[in-house]
C-alpha cells in the first residue's frame, strides 16, 4: 500500500552537523570565557608581559585545567540544583558562611566594575583626545544601564561577543615580529618563578583575573536561566557532559587569548624597554606591529567591546548574589517592574563603580588592583564551591569526580599559596 503524506505534515528538522552543531553546544560557558578577558584581564596580562617578558607564560598553561574545573563545578551546581551559589548557601548552610561569601565578593566586583568603566573611558580618550575620559565613562555607564535594563542579556551578549573577536589580533602579532620561539617554549612549560613582592603580586593578579569569583556566580545562575527558559532540556548525565564541554571551550578560548596577550606584550613592549604600564597608550603600543598608527583603534575597540560584555556580567553577578541572599525576584531577562530590587542593585553598582573615576586612581592601576583583590578573595570562594559540589545532600548523584576534586583542590592550594607569599613579602619588605 502506498504511503499517503498529509498536506500539513512537516518534515522533521535535520539536526545540525559539523561546526554548526559545535556552535549550538556553546552557550553560557563561551560567554563566561569571553567576559573573563575583560579590561582588567587585558591590563593585567599586558603588565605581566611588559614587566617580566615571557616568564609568566606558564600561567596560561597551568590555569586552564584549574579554571575549567572550578567553572564546571559551578555550572553543574546550577544545572542540578536549579539555584545559584548564594541561594544554595542560604538554604543549606549556616548564615555566617553566606555572609562571608558576600563580604569577600562585594568589594572586588565593585572595584572591577569601576576599573573597567575607567579603562573604557581612557581608551576612548585615545581616539578623541579633546573629550575628557570621565565624560566617556559617564556616557558608557548610561549606555550600559539602558542596554541592561531594556534588552534581554542573551540578545545583548550575542551581539557584543563579536566585538571581543578583536582580541584575536594578539594571536597574530608574535608572528610579525622577531620572536625567540625556543624561549617561548621554555617559558611555557618550565615555570620561572621569582620570589619577590612585585613578581608574586603580578602572579596573584594573573590568577585572580583568570579564576575570578564573579564568574563562579555567573556560570551557575546562567545555567539555571538556560534550563528554566528551554523546556526541551532534560537534565541527565549527557546534558551535564555537554555543559562541561561548553565550559571547557569557553575557558580554552579565554586562556588562548590570555597566553597571546602575555606573549605579544612580552615580545613587543618588553623588548622596547616598556616594563611598567602606567597608561593605556603604553598598553596599546603592543599592537603597533600589526596596526601601526591604528594600534590605538584596535586596542580601544577591544577594551570597549570586552567592557560592554563584562560589566553586565559583573553587575549581574553581584545582583544575583544580593537578590538570592534576600530572596528577591531576579533575572536579567525580566523587566524592570518584574524585578525592581534586582535592577536597583545593578544600577547602584554601576553608579558606585563610576564614582571610582573621581578618586584619582590610574585606570591601569585600578584594573590591576581589582585583579589582585580577586586573587586574595578567590581561595575562600573556591573552598565553598568545592564543599557544595561534594555535598550529596545538595548534589545527589552528581557530586564531584576525582579529576574535579584534584584540579579544584590544586586551584585552591595555588591561589592560597600565591596570596600568602604576597602578604609575606608585603609585610616583610
Amino acid at each position: 500500500m502506498p504511503v499517503i503524506e498529509l498536506p500539513d505534515a512537516k518534515p522533521e528538522k535535520e539536526k545540525p552537523k559539523g561546526l554548526k552543531a559545535l556552535w549550538n553546544l556553546l552557550g553560557p560557558g563561551l560567554i563566561t570565557g569571553a567576559s573573563d578577558d575583560d579590561p582588567s584581564g587585558i591590563a593585567t596580562y599586558s603588565q605581566a608581559g611588559a614587566q617580566y617578558g615571557l616568564t609568566t607564560l606558564w600561567t596560561a598553561l597551568i590555569t586552564f585545567p584549574l579554571m575549567a574545573a572550578v567553572q564546571e563545578m559551578c555550572a553543574r551546581i546550577g544545572v542540578v540544583t536549579a539555584q545559584g551559589l548564594t541561594g544554595i548557601l542560604r538554604k543549606n548552610y549556616p548564615k555566617p558562611i553566606l555572609w562571608l561569601m558576600v563580604l569577600f565578593s562585594f568589594p572586588a566586583i565593585i572595584l572591577n566594575i569601576g576599573a573597567d568603566i575607567a579603562g573604557m573611558g581612557a581608551v576612548a580618550n585615545l581616539i578623541f583626545p579633546t573629550v575628557h575620559p570621565i565624560i566617556f565613562s559617564v556616557v558608557f555607564t548610561a549606555l550600559l544601564l539602558v542596554a541592561i535594563i531594556a534588552l534581554p542579556y542573551s540578545k545583548f551578549a550575542a551581539v557584543l561577543k563579536w566585538l571581543c573577536a578583536i582580541l584575536l589580533v594578539y594571536l597574530v602579532v608574535p608572528f610579525l615580529v622577531k620572536t625567540d620561539w625556543v624561549s617561548v617554549a621554555r617559558h611555557t612549560f618550565i615555570p620561572a618563578i621569582q620570589f619577590n613582592k612585585d613578581y608574586i603580586s603580578v602572579l596573584v593578579a594573573i590568577l585572580g583575573t583568570t579564576i575570578s569569583p564573579y564568574l563562579f556566580f555567573w556560570q551557575a545562575t546562567m545555567e539555571v536561566e538556560t534550563v528554566k527558559h528551554d523546556k526541551r532540556i532534560v537534565v541527565n548525565k549527557r546534558y551535564i557532559e555537554d555543559v562541561g564541554f561548553d565550559v571547557d571551550m569557553g575557558m580554552l578560548f579565554s586562556n588562548i587569548v590570555m597566553y597571546f596577550i602575555i606573549l605579544t606584550t612580552g615580545t613587543v613592549l618588553f623588548n622596547a624597554g616598556i616594563h611598567q604600564i602606567d597608561t593605556v597608550e603604553q598598553a596599546a603600543k603592543a599592537l603597533e606591529p600589526i596596526a601601526g598608527a591604528g594600534a590605538y583603534y584596535l586596542f580601544a575597540i577591544g577594551i570597549i567591546g570586552t567592557g560592554f560584555l563584562a560589566i553586565p556580567v559583573l553587575s549581574g553577578s553581584l545582583s544575583y548574589i544580593i537578590s538570592e541572599t534576600f530572596g528577591w525576584e531576579e533575572g536579567l531577562d525580566k523587566r524592570l517592574h518584574e524585578a525592581p530590587a534586582f535592577y536597583a542593585v545593578i544600577i547602584l553598582s554601576l553608579l558606585v563603580g563610576l564614582g571610582i573615576n573621581y578618586v584619582g586612581i590610574s585606570p591601569i592601576q585600578a584594573l590591576i588592583w581589582s585583579a589582585i583583590l580577586y586573587g586574595v578573595t578567590s581561595p575562600v570562594i573556591i573552598a565553598i564551591v568545592l564543599h557544595i559540589s561534594n555535598n550529596k545532600k545538595v548534589m545527589g548523584k552528581y557530586t564531584n569526580g576525582g579529576w574535579s576534586n584534584l584540579f579544584g583542590g590544586m586551584a585552591l592550594l595555588l591561589m592560597t599559596a600565591a596570596a600568602g607569599f604576597m602578604f609575606y613579602f608585603t609585610f616583610t619588605g
